[in-house]
């Protein structure tokens, strides 16, 4: 049988020929990234190998994006460990306050990982690279530790199951709606331990912020990545946004998948995440009356300029609902400049919501939008378990930036369509 395209990457990086599901394989990396939650506990670990230097100081990244801008002074000690070793490394892509973003966005827009590479993190959602042809996953503290010394990890080669998009989006339904939708359909643990690779002639149609989104939440049907074909607009977003020299990978025909999903994009509908697991999935229009105290834009799943566009088409020359707060947050630096240069934070700001330089913060109950008891938000986020962006009484929906706008002006989960048509 042939291999799968993670298969293959995975293969060349290991130097063999061929790999099996299942097989044990130590892989050389391309590229091992932490935060600033993660970064102290795997510099710590490193410390034990007894090795003086990191593998290539241009292929470890280091981003403050978690509890940056410092909340509290557990949080700047962090980053104080992260700032010095980075500094006694030489470690070149070490992202200091004003030049951070949100660690997924970020990367692959600085250009530092491209098809074909492979990438692990100290973050779950490290998969989200799977977007432009990489293999990439999340490990453990000390996983990372030990590949930032030795450039090299383990792997168990992942089985597959090919998702076959059809079709075409409707307006206002994105990426964010098919990777709730797959999650719905398939579970939490649905796709555990394996690859969720990415096919069909619908692949096409989505853009290369909607392949950041799914891929971002395969973490969250339990895959080890989830990875989408190279195509022009996969070509076209590295040419723009790397110098590095790539590499495609692609299946072949005769490559072994536990199973195919097939999904017809132009059937699905604007979709919810209920509490308190992401396989709680709705539609809007199913959802009933839900109302709610406030909405979340960003994160390292929507906090692109897509999604910027698309939540400010919503909010002109409209209000937040009374009552609710509405926290806006661009991924990157590049991502608020642009926001400001086409006026979309002039329109958030008019709306009433408020615009939060990039930060993870209330993703995971960091700060900057915490949740008190009984209180519900719409958020873009990308996990809504019990307490994960507050107090354990709280509530979570997760949805798309279209929803989030919408729902933030009728002050409960609303059907983006309603406002506009087109």
């Amino acid at each position: 049988m042939g291999m799968t395209m993670t298969q293959k990457i995975l293969a060349a990086h290991a130097g063999l020929d061929k790999v099996e599901a299942g097989q044990l394989i130590m892989a050389d990396l391309d590229l091992v990234l932490a935060n600033d939650i993660t970064g102290p506990v795997a510099i710590k670990e490193a410390s034990k190998l007894k090795k003086d230097t990191v593998f290539d100081k241009d292929k470890v990244a280091l981003v403050p994006d978690h509890f940056a801008p410092n909340k509290d002074i557990k949080s700047a000690e962090q980053c104080k460990i992260m700032r010095e070793y980075a500094r006694e490394q030489e470690i070149t892509n070490y992202f200091e306050v004003g030049e951070m973003g949100i660690e997924h966005a970020l990367l692959p827009e600085k250009g530092l990982i491209v098809a074909g590479d492979t990438c692990i993190g100290a973050d779950s959602h490290t998969c989200t690279y799977g977007a432009l042809g990489a293999f990439s996953t999340g490990v453990g503290s000390t996983d990372m530790g030990c590949g930032m010394i030795t450039g090299q990890a383990w792997f168990k080669v992942p089985s597959a199951i090919r998702v076959e998009l059809k079709g075409s989006l409707k307006p206002w339904v994105s990426g964010k709606d098919v990777i709730l939708h797959l999650i719905g359909k398939i579970g939490v643990d649905g796709a555990l331990y394996r690859s969720l690779e990415f096919t069909g002639e619908g692949v096409s149609e989505l853009s290369m912020d909607d392949r950041f989104a799914i891929a971002n939440m395969a973490i969250e049907a339990g895959a080890k990545n989830g990875i989408f074909p190279v195509d022009e607009k996969t070509i076209a977003y590295m040419e723009e946004h790397s110098k590095k020299k790539y590499t495609i990978y692609e299946a072949d025909e005769d490559a072994e998948y536990d199973e195919t999903i097939t999904i017809d994009l132009s059937t699905l509908e604007s979709t919810v995440s209920f509490p308190h697991l992401p396989e709680n999935t709705k539609t809007v229009k199913e959802a009933g009356e839900v109302l709610i105290d406030q909405v979340v834009i960003g994160s390292c799943t929507n906090g692109r300029i897509e999604d910027m566009r698309t939540a400010a088409k919503i909010l002109k020359d409209r209000k937040v609902k009374k009552g609710v707060r509405c926290i806006v947050i661009p991924a990157t630096q590049s991502v608020y400049l642009q926001c400001i240069e086409e006026g979309l934070t002039q329109i958030f700001v008019k709306a009433g919501a408020i615009v939060s330089t990039p930060t993870c913060g209330p993703c995971l109950g960091g700060h900057m939008g915490i949740l008190a008891a009984g209180e519900r938000a719409v958020s873009t986020t990308n996990r809504n378990f019990v307490g994960r962006m507050g107090h354990v009484e709280s509530e979570v929906y997760l949805a798309s930036p279209a929803v989030a706008a919408a729902s933030a002006v009728t002050g409960k989960i609303s059907e983006p369509s309603e406002f506009m048509q087109d």
